[in-house]
Formats: C-alpha cells, sequence, structure tokens
C-alpha cells in the first residue's frame, strides 16, 4: 500500500481532500437543443440558431443522441442509469448566456450513483465514486483580449451539450486526481462520447479542494473553475491547498468561494464568493417534458458497448501474460492496444509489448507524432519481430533496421536485404571470426585460460566487431566457450 499523502505545515500533517467536476463536451453532430452544427474552430457565431441566441418564442427539442451518449457514458462509469429525469432552469446572469439561465439538471440526472477505478504508483488501484452524470447546454465564450474598451462574445458553443461528471470527494492528492482525470478521458475516448481534448475545451476541471487534520470532519472548500489541463490541475491543488494551510495555521478561516487558476504565476486568485443551488434558484424547465428512457432504448445502448479499459487490461494481463504496467500502457489509448493486438498476434506477446511501448512510443514521442501518424505500421513492426525470431537479424540489428524504417518508412526486409543485414549463421564463418580473434588476442586467451573468466566478455566483443553485428549472439557464444574452453 501506498503512503498517505500530506502536506507539511507548522502544526504538523495536513490532508488533502479533493472532489471533481469533469465537463465533457458530448460527441454528436447538433447541440443539446437545436439543430445547430457543434464542429470545432468554426468562424465566431456561425453555428448559432435562434434557439440558442434565445430569440423570443423559441423552444428547446432534445438531441436524442445526446441522450444516449450521456447513457453509453453512464455504463462505462459502472453507474445507475435513471430511467426518469428532469431538466431544470438554472439561472445567472452573464454576456454570454443569452437566456439567462442554462437548461441542466439538478436533482433529478439522467445518471446516479457510479465508481470509477484508478491505478497509481506501485500497482495500487483506489475506487472512486461517482455522484452523478447529467447533461446541460453550454454557455457562449467570452472574449476580451480581441479589444482594449469591448469584450466579444461567440456564441458557437451556446447550447453545445455537455456532461457534468461529479465525484465524492474521494481524492486525497494531486496525483490521484490526475490518474482519475486521465481515467475519465480514457473511458470516454474508447465510448467515443467525448474527444477528451482539454486544449480545445472539449473536457474541463473544476476543482473542489479543501484541508484538514487527519481524521477530523472535512474543511471548507474552495472551487477552482475551467481547468485544461491535467498538469495545471495538479499544480493548482498543490497551490490551493498550500493556501489553505497557510491561512488555517495562522489562526484565519477559509471562505467558500469560486477561484481562478492562474498558469502564468502558478497561483489561484479570487472570483467570486460560491454560489449555493438555492442562489441558481432552479426549477424544472417548463417547456421540456420530463425525459423518460424506455427499457429497450436503454438495453440497445448497452449491446452495443466496445471492451472497456478495465475489461481490456485485465484480458492483456491474462491472456498475453503482460505486467501491470505494460498493460496500463498499452490500454490507455484504444487505437494504441488495437495496434499491440496486430503486432502481437502469433508472436511472443511480451517482446511485441517491449516494442510498441518503448521502441515505437519512445521514437513517437520524441519526434512530436501521435500512433495514427505512425511511419512504422503495425504489420511493419510484426514483420521486423518475425526476421528477429528466425534468426535473419539479432536483436542488436534490429534496433538500427527500426530507425531506419521511422527514417524511410520502408519494411523491414527491405532495409535487410539492401545494406545486408542478414544475421551470420554459418558455423563455419563463425569458427572463422573467433580463430582470427583468438590469434590476435593470444595474451588475452593464456590469461583467460589461467582462470580470468571475466574476459569472456572481451571477445564476444571482439568477434561481434569484426562480423560488424552480424553473427549470431547464441550460436557465438556457444562456440566461442568451447574454443577458449578447449
Amino acid at each position: 500500500m501506498s503512503t498517505t499523502y500530506t502536506i507539511d505545515g507548522e502544526t504538523g500533517p495536513w490532508e488533502l481532500v479533493i472532489g471533481l467536476e469533469v465537463h465533457a463536451q458530448v460527441i454528436s453532430q447538433s447541440k443539446l437543443f437545436s439543430g445547430a452544427s457543434t464542429t470545432f474552430g468554426a468562424e465566431p457565431n456561425t453555428q448559432v440558431s435562434l434557439v440558442d441566441a434565445a430569440m423570443p418564442g423559441m423552444l428547446p427539442v432534445i438531441n436524442k443522441e445526446c441522450v444516449a451518449q450521456a447513457v453509453r457514458t453512464g455504463f462505462g462509469l459502472n453507474s445507475a442509469i435513471n430511467r426518469r429525469s428532469v431538466f431544470d432552469r438554472k439561472n445567472y446572469f452573464y454576456a454570454d448566456l443569452p437566456q439567462g439561465y442554462q437548461i441542466s439538471q439538478f436533482k433529478q440526472p439522467v445518471v446516479g450513483e457510479g465508481w470509477v477505478d484508478i491505478d497509481l504508483e506501485g500497482g495500487e488501484v483506489k475506487r472512486v465514486r461517482v455522484e452523478r452524470l447529467h447533461l446541460e447546454q453550454d454557455a457562449g465564450k467570452s472574449l476580451h483580449d480581441q479589444s482594449p474598451t469591448k469584450t466579444f462574445v461567440d456564441l458557437n458553443r451556446s447550447g453545445v451539450a455537455l456532461m457534468e461528471i461529479v465525484s465524492f470527494p474521494d481524492m486525497r492528492s494531486p496525483d490521484e486526481a490526475g490518474a482519475y482525470v486521465r481515467k475519465l478521458r480514457t473511458i470516454v475516448r474508447y465510448l467515443g462520447t467525448c474527444d477528451g481534448n482539454m486544449e480545445e475545451g472539449s473536457m474541463r476541471c473544476d476543482v473542489n479542494v479543501s484541508v484538514r487534520k487527519a481524521g477530523a470532519e472535512y474543511g471548507t472548500r474552495c472551487e477552482i473553475k475551467n481547468v485544461n489541463s491535467v498538469r495545471n490541475m495538479m499544480l493548482a491543488i498543490e497551490y490551493e491547498a498550500r493556501r489553505q494551510i497557510e491561512i488555517l495555521e495562522e489562526g484565519g478561516s477559509i471562505t467558500q468561494e469560486t477561484r481562478l487558476w492562474d498558469a502564468g504565476k502558478g497561483i489561484t486568485r479570487s472570483m467570486r464568493n460560491k454560489e449555493e443551488a438555492h442562489d441558481y434558484r432552479y426549477f424544472p424547465d417548463p417547456d421540456l417534458l420530463p425525459l423518460v428512457l424506455e427499457e429497450s432504448f436503454i438495453e440497445g445502448i448497452k449491446a452495443t458497448l466496445p471492451e472497456l479499459p478495465d475489461a481490456k487490461k485485465a484480458r492483456f494481463m491474462s491472456e498475453y501474460g503482460l505486467g501491470d504496467y505494460d498493460a496500463n500502457v498499452l490500454v490507455a489509448e484504444q487505437d494504441r492496444a488495437a495496434f499491440y493486438e496486430q503486432v502481437a498476434k502469433g508472436r511472443d506477446a511480451k517482446i511485441a509489448a517491449n516494442w510498441v511501448i518503448v521502441e515505437l512510443l519512445g521514437a513517437l514521442n520524441k519526434a512530436g507524432k501521435d500512433l495514427a501518424e505512425s511511419p512504422v505500421s503495425a504489420d511493419k513492426l510484426g514483420g521486423l519481430l518475425d526476421l528477429m525470431a528466425d534468426n535473419t537479424i539479432s536483436g542488436r540489428i534490429a534496433k538500427d533496421v527500426f530507425a531506419e524504417m521511422v527514417e524511410s518508412g520502408k519494411d523491414a526486409g527491405t532495409i535487410v536485404e539492401e545494406k545486408g543485414l542478414r544475421q551470420v549463421t554459418d558455423t563455419g564463418a563463425i569458427d572463422t571470426l573467433i580463430d582470427q580473434v583468438m590469434a590476435e588476442h593470444a595474451d588475452k586467451v593464456a590469461e583467460y585460460r589461467s582462470g580470468k573468466d571475466k574476459l569472456f566478455g572481451f571477445f564476444v566483443g571482439q568477434a561481434m566487431k569484426r562480423s560488424q553485428g552480424k553473427a549470431n549472439p547464441a550460436m557465438l557464444n556457444d562456440l566461442l566457450k568451447k574454443k577458449l574452453d578447449a
């Protein structure tokens, strides 16, 4: 078990209490209550229907696909699917919210309690409980940096469907919060319900942080709004916890408030006093009937679910004999897992995992590319492993061939033939190499035979050098040992 994460203050250790509200933009072609497009990157205010702009007399119409995506995500979170849910109006006033309210869900969400297992360092698994998932429409976007005197409003995002996934305050460290968000992102990507691109704003977090002495009641929490990367979230949690500890140890008290993370300065700063539910004056939206899901609708979605990350990880460990770390890395992305399975098919699964994780992902990371841009396909990487398995090339030469594959995009067989890299497996040729090395280093042979057996590695190195790395290592070692011990 890992030790409990604490932050030391003047009065001793403090424990963090963290809960997250993750806003995940639903993958759908149109918005939650209108037919306007949801395509990212369009010119400002070009994807705005009369409903999104809150023109008088416009009525919302629920998008069935968005509901299906929420239910699908609920299954991925091991959650209860509520057969009856209600849309409410959440009232607040801001320039990029044309209606003066947001259509959301409050007391009766579409998805109820569930859980997510997160993988921590050292192979530890921790369960984080999910309180709810509810559907709501996004607001527009205020742009404050376009003019020194004006604020511009882009309503393209207004009305886009969001799933707000609310956790219980079960996390106790920045690492746990980071693992939770990464796991959520993996799950929704597997399900195809959200693309998880935090840099585009399609997944963002509100972070609730409080501190307490071990075993004490929960402290007063502060909420950090709209954090858009896992790294920034973890930094914000660390800073906010230390800020609260400092205040408490100086005899002050924490004010429940909403704060913003200033990534440039590395600090959180106050935005406004934290609203309570009654401040939003929630009430059921009079334009929308309660959402009642038929059993056939729910079961139809359940039947289309893919193999999810936890199940895939368990299968990779049992079917392929992989360790916890390798399995976690491979299932982190759906296309990565599929790539690996194609490479491993009919081959040594552990060697395949090593080449995918260490060599391929390492090379792609260095080049700043993702798997979709890989110059080495799964078939080509499998072909390289086949050349090693049948002793056409050695493992050392394989790394040189792989580097050339990354550079040129050619397959391994072509490179081996073009560069004459086939492994020497002719015992007669290897015998000759060994004889030449022993003749050149007769003094070292005498030393070896007098008891300095550590010199064996020297002879192996000299013979491999003379063969330009092409001698079969196992055959070379065997023949060399026989000749030196003769």
